[in-house]
């Protein structure tokens, strides 16, 4: 069993590289990629940790990019972690997160919540704070019951909350992944909220940029989704991915190890499985 996208602490999940490992292993993962937002800072405690419970372990990481005026998710699988490059288009990046969580405490604060920033900080545990954490700030105030509640009310669009970021561009953050050696892949795909039509233009561009495979099967996917990517996988020519996106929030339903199988298409680094 294996499972490429998952968060620890070093962005928006709870668990620390380390614990991360242990859960996935005490769920029957056998193949873990760490994918954390924007950041690689994990993947040295992660595959040294990696070595002593014997996992076998993909150095990943998950990064914002725009895509006609949206935001999408690359994850890049397999990439060398001290590749300069890639390095300084994370840092970019960092710095745009850090930007957003002012703005985004700022319009709290201006909606009436009280010391957004000060009370998200104490959520996070490293140095990066996302809306993940906001969101999470947000329900235990009682001001939302639940992240989709969050999202809704404060964190889309011109709410509150609704930061728009221009990250650097797909085509970009295609090139800072394969300058690292490793392969890009779309994240998500029916997360975007965008018709049939854009998707597979979305999907053409990433492919025409060099993409090569497309998140297949998810927490969130019904079987329909599942049957439909499979086959916009094959007719472009994309391998096809597994991933839970696991951050380890009580409030969340996602778990570890409790996937289906890929069949009906090639699946990304089969030669590492």
């Amino acid at each position: 069993m294996f499972d490429f996208h998952t968060h620890s602490y070093y962005s928006d999940g709870v668990l620390s590289p380390t614990k991360l490992l242990d859960y996935a292993k005490s769920n029957g993962v056998q193949t873990l990629a760490l994918t954390d937002h924007d950041t690689i800072s994990g993947l040295e405690e992660a595959r040294n940790y990696a070595k002593k419970i014997k996992i076998n372990f993909i150095n990943g990481v998950e990064i914002s990019a725009t895509w006609r005026n949206r935001t999408i998710h690359i994850v890049g699988l397999d990439i060398d972690d001290t590749n300069q490059q890639l390095q300084q288009g994370l840092k970019q990046h960092q710095v745009l997160r850090e930007e957003r969580a002012i703005k985004i405490a700022r319009g709290l604060a201006g909606a009436g919540v009280e010391n957004p920033y000060e009370k998200t900080l104490k959520l996070v545990k490293k140095s990066m704070i996302t809306r993940t954490h906001f969101a999470q700030m947000l329900i235990n105030e009682g001001v939302c019951k639940d992240m989709k509640s969050v999202f809704k009310r404060f964190m889309v669009r011109k709410l509150p909350g609704g930061v728009n970021v221009q990250w650097s561009n797909l085509t970009e953050v295609i090139a800072w992944i394969k300058s690292s050696g490793g392969i890009a892949v779309l994240a998500h795909p029916y997360r975007y909220n965008i018709t049939h039509t854009k998707l597979k233009q979305l999907i053409s561009d990433f492919k025409e940029a060099g993409g090569s495979a497309i998140e297949i099967i998810t927490a969130f996917y019904q079987q329909q989704e599942v049957q439909m990517m499979i086959e916009i996988a094959n007719e472009f020519d994309l391998q096809g991915s597994i991933g839970s996106d696991y951050h380890g929030w009580e409030n969340s339903f996602v778990k570890m190890g409790y996937l289906k199988p890929l069949s009906g298409v090639k699946q990304v680094l089969s030669d590492r499985l």
